[in-house]
């Protein structure tokens, strides 16, 4: 479907495709169809409440897709490590702190692959990983939960270790999302829990967090299609803004951040999304009527809501009320209307669910757990 068609549609429909939103548990039931066919959304992310046999999953994703007035893009935070929603259903991935401390690219490279293909087979077409956090000693004793999910601790680590587990995870033919945009590694504090403040100067970001981001963004093979913002505080690059009512604005609903450090000063072209605006980051903040709104007026294409069905649907009905009370520029609409269209017009179709093969691949991520030496210790979350 194409930016024209999708600007066809009625505005409730063009408000919905904004929407990247969670499912309450592992069934298509009355709740969830009034769920979908109320918001109509542009995405469904999957986490690990949504998930019980291959099978379900497949069927789940199918039939959500099917009540849909345009083809949805279906994503999931399958990292490997403590972030890992498929567990109770594949062998538990290896993190990315794992390979990298064997420092193994084809080990990234070969993870890449093996999620790609998975992915694809139980109903996927975006991933939201890798991690670009760079974790250096000093930031790993930080409790900001990013300790194993990063490739690296220097902006060399992550760009090389990104570039080959995208590079498998995209031949694949699973699309990647580099987060969490402009970098929370510095940050104190979980996003989960309340908003990471990020202290670095505009030069020293630069120099270190965006340098892979920046790198990637510039390479011709155009590889990078879809960024996702954080809710961390940057107050030394957010100067004329840094304050609203005593309060750091996070980066997920910042102008000054999504469109011009992202948009005009990186030059970046393609789909952005936040980060969960359930978290404790943006609730601590404002209520998600806000959010949703501040967040679209910041430049974000899309809106991730993961949780709650009442959050999204007052998120979706504060949009769309925007909208209709003209507080949504026309253009600025058909803008990430562009982007999410050609995002669609460039994912895989699924691939057919061969359980013998989806076997194999599980055997194959326990071969590359066993020659990592990784011992599996995640949460259930």
């Amino acid at each position: 479907m194409t930016a024209e068609q999708l600007y066809s549609l009625p505005l409730e429909q063009q408000i919905g495709q904004f929407f990247f939103i969670g499912l309450p548990g592992t069934e298509l039931d009355d709740a969830t169809r009034d769920l979908i066919t109320e918001v109509q959304p542009g995405g469904v992310i999957i986490f690990g409440r949504n998930v019980a046999s291959p099978e379900q999953l497949r069927s789940l994703l199918d039939g959500v897709g099917e009540l849909l007035p345009a083809p949805p893009l279906m994503g999931i935070d399958q990292e490997g490590g403590l972030v890992d929603r498929l567990r109770k259903i594949f062998t538990p991935m290896p993190s990315a702190r794992t390979i990298r401390q064997h420092g193994d690219l084809a080990a990234a490279r070969a993870l890449g692959r093996i999620t790609g293909e998975v992915l694809r087979m139980l109903g996927f077409n975006i991933n939201f990983a890798p991690v670009m956090s760079i974790m250096t000693d000093d930031r790993d004793l930080l409790s900001n939960g990013l300790y194993s999910r990063s490739f690296g601790r220097s902006p060399g680590e992550v760009l090389g270790y990104t570039t080959v587990y995208m590079r498998g995870l995209q031949r694949a033919g699973c699309m990647g999302c580099l987060k969490h945009f402009p970098g929370i590694g510095a940050g104190e504090v979980d996003s989960h829990e309340q908003m990471p403040v990020v202290q670095l100067s505009h030069d020293d970001l630069i120099a270190q967090d965006l340098a892979p981001y920046i790198e990637l963004f510039q390479r011709r093979d155009d590889r990078v299609r879809c960024v996702m913002v954080s809710h961390g505080g940057f107050p030394n690059i957010d100067i004329k803004q840094k304050m609203t009512g005593g309060l750091l604005v996070p980066a997920s609903l910042n102008y000054n951040i999504v469109t011009t450090l992202l948009r005009e000063e990186l030059g970046y072209r393609h789909l952005v999304i936040t980060d969960d605006l359930e978290m404790g980051a943006i609730a601590r903040h404002c209520e998600i009527e806000e959010a949703a709104v501040r967040a679209f007026l910041a430049g974000e294409d899309m809106l991730l809501i993961c949780a709650r069905p009442e959050a999204i649907r007052r998120g979706y009905h504060a949009l769309l009320a925007a909208a209709r009370e003209g507080q949504l520029p026309q253009e600025r609409m058909y803008e990430s209307l562009k982007h999410i269209a050609a995002t669609k017009a460039i994912v895989e179709p699924p691939l057919p669910l061969d359980r013998a093969r989806f076997d194999a691949l599980s055997q194959n991520v326990a071969e590359l757990n066993e020659k990592l030496n990784y011992v599996y210790g995640g949460s259930t979350k």
